[in-house]
């Protein structure tokens, strides 16, 4: 059976409507479980919110979160860091952005390229050169294995894989606990000049279209505590909350500070219907491993960044 803590979670109730012929009729109820009390639970079905009283209740579970391809997943992380020159080769994506960032300067290959696969990758070097570019290729893997072969026989260069991972917001917000003893999480529509230098200390020099990159997601926020000591960003596309550029000053680090803006993120995300969260990490980065899986975080797939000799 369920209780209060599954509140958040995605659950399905089994419940009797009814007595024929001496014989018990169900229904089942799906959908996020909004609250859960003495009396009774109410779940965020399709139709809109059902209350359901205890006694009436046959079975109650928790079930997997719905199951996203690589594919959707990789279309919406692209939705979450838009790029402002964008592209079709076919259903391949190309996407560009004054060199800001790898993601928003790279082909994103899903799909087919309506072209063969040599002559796509060469659409691909023709189309970075001409904005001063370097070519690069986003490749999600295992789903395209055939493309990453094609470019290891074509000499481009291979970054470390970076992993996709994905949690329920539930669970973060379960991971995590409000901390009275650190400093408020300020959340903003847009960033400021002191959360921008926080960024740029990360990422480099920030050119006009790296405000594009950081903005133009339709539902975000920024995250800053101390100051911008710490810094995040956060953006719901669909359901999903991405969340980003999760970086703590040095001098604050241990306090809990990345966990604080994180968990800050988390809970605005489903308070706008994001259920499942996201992320983007490099795999060699170890401490920060550590931390999304504290947080409930796990690897969906892994892409690696191949650049054009």
């Amino acid at each position: 059976m369920l209780g209060p803590q599954d509140v958040g979670y995605r659950v399905v109730v089994r419940r009797i409507v009814g007595v024929r012929g001496n014989r018990p009729q169900f229904t089942d109820a799906l959908g996020e479980l909004l609250a859960w009390d003495d009396s009774g639970l109410t779940v965020a079905t399709a139709a809109g919110p059902l209350r359901i009283a205890h006694d009436v209740i046959h079975a109650a579970k928790r079930v997997p979160e719905r199951q996203l391809n690589i594919a959707l997943l990789e279309r919406l992380a692209s939705q979450a860091w838009p790029a402002p020159d964008v592209e079709a080769l076919g259903e391949w994506t190309l996407r560009a952005a004054d060199g800001f960032t790898g993601r928003a300067n790279s082909a994103l290959p899903l799909g087919d390229p309506g072209l063969p696969l040599d002559a796509a990758v060469d659409a691909v070097c023709v189309w970075y050169r001409s904005r001063g570019l370097p070519p690069r290729v986003n490749v999600p893997l295992p789903l395209r294995a055939d493309l990453d072969a094609l470019l290891d026989e074509r000499g481009w260069a291979r970054s470390v894989p970076t992993l996709v991972q994905t949690a329920p917001v539930a669970a973060v917000l379960d991971a995590t606990v409000d901390r009275p003893d650190l400093p408020p999480v300020r959340l903003a529509d847009e960033p400021d000049d002191d959360w921008l230098r926080v960024v740029a200390r990360r990422k480099g020099s920030l050119p006009d279209a790296a405000r594009y990159v950081l903005t133009a997601a339709r539902l975000l926020k920024c995250a800053s505590v101390e100051g911008d000591r710490a810094v995040a960003r956060g953006a719901i596309v669909r359901d999903l909350l991405h969340i980003a550029l999760v970086e703590v000053a040095e001098e604050v680090r241990g306090r809990g500070l990345a966990q604080q803006v994180t968990r800050a993120l988390a809970r605005w995300g489903r308070e706008h219907g994001a259920r499942t969260a996201f992320l983007q990490v490099e795999s060699t980065n170890v401490p920060a491993l550590r931390l999304y899986a504290r947080l409930g975080f796990g690897t969906h797939h892994e892409y690696v960044t191949r650049t054009a000799p």
